[in-house]
């Protein structure tokens, strides 16, 4: 026993004590005041609590995830049907909503073109494959009132008119295409009056061409272009677009304009077809004379 109190390894051991100890005293008398033998002991043992307390949570929680599994997966399971449910509710209601908004602009036209009547709104099907100026199908037909060669709207204008009829769906051909052509006039108090007429490469950007125009027309940008209205197959007064651009035809004989249509005639979800308005009586005529190209030049 003496050789031990004597040898290095006792004398290392003092030492550490001797270290821990004077940590421990530091550490309870740094607050400037002292402390029992109990609160000694907590404060030495206050590291080895909170280890084990932090080790008896994690244990408890994974046991608990062990036992409940079920129950949590039942509970996750009724809690993402929840959140389906509402996303699907907040999904009609932004379906409703447009629709609500789409009616009352509908609605507006209507106001404004007090004299014509209209279908109840249309679905627009699907665009025609391998079309540069885009055909579209609606969900209506001869069913609602609809016949060949009715004008197609939407909100905000003009659009085409219907060359394929059936019972319950019908083919639309839009102002785009070279094989329709509409009498236009300017919208300001200098109107000046051509054909809308589109182009391959006008529709590859979405637009069309308005041409005919006399040389020294006072048309300008941001114009607004409207349906003269003056044959039978289009009604008076309905915009088409705006003009875009001006330029001259390489006979240089007459101006011509490039016009962007009131919408976006790729992406239509809904329109409506005008099955009657005021000069219409003329229509079978001009149909017969014009039914090649759908013109009403």
């Amino acid at each position: 026993m003496r050789d031990f109190i004597k040898s290095a390894k006792f004398k290392i051991l003092l030492a550490f004590i001797a270290f821990l100890t004077g940590i421990m005293i530091y550490s309870i008398t740094r607050g400037g005041y002292s402390v029992g033998g109990e609160s000694f002991i907590n404060t030495i043992t206050k590291p080895l609590r909170y280890v084990s307390n932090s080790l008896a949570v994690k244990v408890e929680n994974t046991a608990d995830k062990i036992y409940n599994a079920e129950e949590y997966y039942n509970e996750n399971k009724y809690l993402k049907e929840q959140i389906n449910d509402l996303k699907k509710q907040l999904a009609d209601y932004d379906n409703l909503k447009a629709e609500v908004e789409q009616l009352r602009k509908f609605a507006v036209i209507k106001e404004e073109h007090p004299d014509d009547e209209f279908s109840v709104p249309a679905e627009v099907l699907g665009y025609t494959v391998n079309d540069p100026f885009r055909s579209f199908t609606i969900d209506r037909g001869s069913d609602d009132g609809i016949e060949p060669y009715c004008p197609v709207i939407t909100a905000d204008g003009l659009v085409g008119i219907t060359i394929e009829v059936s019972a319950e769906v019908s083919v639309v051909r839009t102002i785009l295409s070279p094989d329709l052509s509409v009498s236009a006039v300017g919208a300001d108090s200098n109107a000046e009056y051509g054909v809308i007429e589109g182009t391959v490469l006008t529709a590859e950007d979405g637009n069309t061409k308005m041409t005919h125009l006399s040389v020294d027309n006072k048309l300008e940008e941001g114009d607004l272009i409207l349906t003269a209205g003056n044959s039978g197959l289009f009604p008076k007064g309905y915009s088409i677009g705006t003009v875009k651009s001006k330029g001259f035809e390489k006979n240089g004989l007459s101006a011509c304009a490039e016009i962007e249509p009131c919408c976006d005639i790729a992406r239509l979800s809904d329109v409506v077809v005008i099955t009657n308005f005021r000069g219409k009586q003329g229509q079978e005529e001009e149909t017969t004379e014009t039914v090649e190209g759908t013109s009403e030049e």
